[in-house]
């Protein structure tokens, strides 16, 4: 007999309806066809690593990038303002 694999759409679907309390173990794991020891093994592994989806995730590179594009733009145009006072002042 093969193993079944799972999506992480169909976990997240079991996960989220033994979270709501509605329904016992069993009565899901007749549900969707699975065991009940199944959704308690997904509900422990998501509640441990539910944490992670509020940190913050490390920028891309093109992100980076940007940034420094942006923070050398406002340089840029810091210099073009006193270059242009001091013009002002030396006419």
């Amino acid at each position: 007999m093969t193993r079944r694999k799972f999506t992480p759409e169909f976990k997240t679907k079991v996960v989220l309806e033994a979270l709501k309390e509605r329904k016992t173990a069993a009565q899901l794991a007749q549900q969707f066809d699975i065991s009940p020891q199944q959704i308690s093994l997904w509900k422990r592994d998501f509640l441990a690593s539910a944490s992670k989806v509020f940190e913050s995730k490390p920028k891309s590179k093109k992100e980076l990038e940007d940034e420094q594009t942006d923070k050398l733009l406002k340089v840029i145009g810091q210099q073009k303002v006193e270059i242009d006072f001091l013009k002002k002042a030396l006419m």
